[in-house]
């Protein structure tokens, strides 16, 4: 079996006989190409939940945005003519599309420099095999100099990933924080030890995987660095794919077609 990263070619080596290092940089670059090559977009139902409250809502993603209808904020569900006037909002507003493309396109370029990090920001250690995926523990690496604030919290963290080994897919990041990160000596930001991270992701199409949950649970505080601090779990499910070439107001269409409120009654099971 072979696998094209980068645009090379290399045979695929048996998870369980390799180093763990070598697992986590071959997961890595299929990722990172795979991230190049995907155009696809896709409809699910998401609950978000923060500090500030929650919401459930119907995504529908195309290449100038997605769509958002929102069924439910907190407690008190949305009535159709509400959802309607939100999407409708949206859709004729390009400004507003314009900066969630421009905030998307942060969120993937700062996730893509911290999957970078992955192979040299951590000590591995090959745990085990389960169910076709190999479970590595991850501690950090003493000799790594992160370049970044982002990237020091992030190579302070000790936990576990677990690779499909078919795919040589990230399945789960689970990570703790083991110790607290100062900036400024704590004048600025401090974030204390024992915060978590767990993102999971599903294979919700053919080799298609998304990010299905993230739940982030950081304590602290940040004067100046506010983004740092994170409260939030996030859950994405009942995926289906939509056409590459779809138009907002087709997006919107098909958003309303959708039946149920925050339940998503009469739908596909979801991605797990």
């Amino acid at each position: 079996m072979a696998i094209c990263a980068s645009g090379l070619c290399e045979a695929a080596v048996d998870s369980k006989q390799s180093d763990p290092k070598q697992i986590v940089r071959l997961a890595v670059r299929t990722e990172l190409d795979a991230n190049r090559n995907d155009h696809s977009h896709w409809l699910y139902f998401e609950v978000n939940r923060k500090p500030k409250g929650a919401v459930s809502q119907w995504v529908a993603e195309t290449s100038k945005g997605d769509v958002h209808r929102v069924v439910k904020e907190d407690a008190r569900e949305l009535s159709d003519a509400e959802q309607r006037a939100r999407m409708d909002g949206f859709v004729r507003d390009s400004a507003t599309q314009a900066k969630e493309r421009k905030a998307g396109e942060h969120d993937d370029q700062q996730a893509t420099e911290l999957l970078k990090l992955l192979p040299d920001a951590f000590i591995w250690t090959n745990t085990g095999s389960r169910n076709g995926n190999s479970v590595l523990h991850f501690k950090p690496d003493p000799k790594f100099r992160a370049p970044d604030r982002e990237a020091r919290v992030f190579a302070s963290m000790e936990g576990d990933m677990t690779v499909n080994d078919a795919q040589h897919r990230i399945v789960s990041l689970k990570g703790r924080l083991i110790q607290d990160v100062k900036f400024g000596g704590g004048l600025f930001a401090t974030l204390k030890a024992g915060g978590t991270f767990d993102v999971e992701r599903r294979e919700v199409g053919k080799a298609e995987w998304q990010i299905t949950e993230t739940h982030v649970h950081i304590e602290g505080h940040a004067l100046l660095f506010k983004s740092i601090s994170e409260q939030e779990d996030d859950v994405k499910s009942k995926f289906r794919p939509l056409p590459g070439d779809l138009t907002l107001e087709q997006a919107e269409n098909g958003l309303l077609k959708e039946g149920g409120r925050d339940s998503g009654a009469g739908q596909e099971g979801g991605s797990r």
